[in-house]
């Protein structure tokens, strides 16, 4: 068990020497900010603990309102959408911009975002602090693009190493980390924020639902459930979410049988996503084992749907197999068939039993992996490197 999983942090009155010095704290992304869940989470945490917090991502064609989250939200608007040109431009940009703010601390979400913080790291003399959200040499698109894959994987080789405070999402790609790079990556798990399950969802009730969030990216899954429902004529799905093949996935379930039954709801706001995900009665998170990123996932939508008590099916990887099976709220399958996946379906929403032995785990469950849990390892994490200075020197 991590140390800093022990060891309970230190408050920033406590641990500054001057107290009522404002730490501003910025935190970059290319990620979607309106619905990235774990940035939400870590900004509004170091925010509750009085620093003053930036998130910098990219400017989507979404009108969203960030005026009621406790964070100042700042979008780069980038011409270039995808691709080499679009991670140059927003690097650049990026550079430019946190180099000319007051800043504290420096927190890089991915390898993507790493260059920039890492140079004004060095330049002003301030911590940096490494979150990888996965495995990101190894993310599906990657995998056909060998030339691309190197860049990336020599940009984690010259900088991952050097930086004194890293962590990631599960206990397999810290520990690829680690023994990679000799490394002390800790990890922070994508666990949300405690909730109650609501009665009010939008979602019909009279009917079986059931439901992904998340991403719409290739590997996830869903084409599986879509063809799947052709053999389950009482059940709807939903895709909460949005990505690189939503066109595909929507072309694929107009030309399905079930095509009046399969709903694609969009990119919703993660502060409405968890009414949704209530009124399912399956929660789905069918990775396919493109890429050892993908065979290590420990997804937020997992933790989404227990917080929501609702049981779940997912990949028989280790690290999701590691959590239904420990608190016993689902099934594991990589049955891709669509026929015997229909069966798994049915048997898992039909199963009276089962659902109310899951019912009493997903209480029990959705208490221990919450965010209030865990925020402890971040917070240690973040007053380290306000208080070790000989540490924060990026090596070199």
């Amino acid at each position: 068990m991590s140390t800093l999983r022990k060891r309970k942090h230190l408050t920033l009155l406590e641990k500054m020497k001057h107290p009522h010095k404002t730490i501003h704290i910025y935190l970059s992304v290319t990620n979607d900010v309106v619905a990235d869940q774990r940035i939400h989470r870590i900004a509004s945490t170091l925010a509750d603990e009085g620093y003053k917090i930036h998130v910098v991502g990219r400017m989507l064609n979404c009108k969203y309102n960030f005026s009621n989250r406790p964070y100042q939200v700042h979008l780069l608007k980038v011409p270039i959408k995808k691709g080499f040109l679009f991670y140059a431009f927003y690097n650049l940009w990026l550079l430019i911009f946190i180099l000319f703010r007051k800043t504290h601390i420096l927190i890089a979400n991915d390898l993507d975002t790493v260059i920039p913080n890492f140079i004004v790291s060095k330049i002003k003399n301030v911590p940096l602090l490494f979150d990888s959200h996965e495995y990101f040499p190894e993310v599906p698109e990657l995998i056909n693009r060998k030339w691309v894959k190197k860049v990336w994987q020599s940009i984690e080789k010259i900088v991952v190493p050097r930086i004194p405070y890293s962590y990631t999402v599960c206990n397999s790609i810290a520990d690829i980390y680690n023994k990679k790079y000799g490394c002390n990556f800790e990890v922070v798990r994508n666990l949300p924020f405690r909730k109650q399950k609501l009665n009010n969802s939008p979602l019909n009730k009279t009917q079986k639902n059931i439901i992904y969030q998340g991403a719409l990216n290739v590997g996830r899954g869903i084409e599986k459930v879509i063809d799947a429902l052709t053999y389950l004529p009482e059940m709807h799905f939903y895709v909460a979410g949005a990505g690189d093949i939503e066109k595909e996935l929507f072309r694929r379930a107009q030309s399905s049988p079930a095509a009046s039954r399969i709903h694609f709801l969009g990119r919703i706001p993660l502060e409405q996503l968890h009414n949704y995900t209530c009124g399912a009665d399956l929660g789905i998170s069918l990775e396919e084992p493109l890429s050892l990123n993908y065979y290590f996932a420990l997804p937020n939508k997992l933790f989404d749907y227990i917080q929501a008590e609702i049981p779940v099916l997912v990949s028989d990887f280790p690290e999701m197999k590691n959590i239904v099976e420990k608190y016993q709220v689902g099934q594991c399958t990589n049955e891709s068939d669509p026929e015997k996946l229909a069966l798994i379906i049915k048997e898992m929403i039909e199963n009276e039993s089962k659902r109310k032995s899951w019912a009493e785990n997903l209480k029990k469950a959705a208490e221990e992996l919450c965010w209030e849990n865990e925020k402890n390892i971040l917070l240690t994490l973040v007053s380290n490197a306000l208080n070790n200075p000989r540490k924060n020197r990026i090596s070199k």
